[in-house]
């Protein structure tokens, strides 16, 4: 059994730096600004600015964040 959780952790490490790599490589891509700019700005995504304070709430991005992330997890660890 430690030998499992050291292995996924491992793995799960290693998939975070490459998400990351290709993250920040999305965000260097030439054309219209960063690569991943339509994140965080979708429709849903609540945003109220008033005189004192301002609040955000990507309410659409982070559905779409679990959807892409359920997705793969499905196909990756489907047996």
């Amino acid at each position: 059994m430690p030998e499992f959780i050291g292995k996924t952790l491992i793995v799960l490490g290693v998939g975070i730096v490459a998400l990351g790599i290709v993250v920040s490589w999305l965000g260097k891509w030439p054309g219209e600004g960063t690569g991943l700019g339509w994140l965080g700005k979708l429709p849903g995504d609540l945003f109220i600015k008033r005189d004192n304070f301002t609040v955000y709430f990507p309410l659409s991005t982070s559905i779409v964040i679990s959807i892409v992330g359920s997705l793969l997890l499905y196909f990756l660890l489907k047996r």
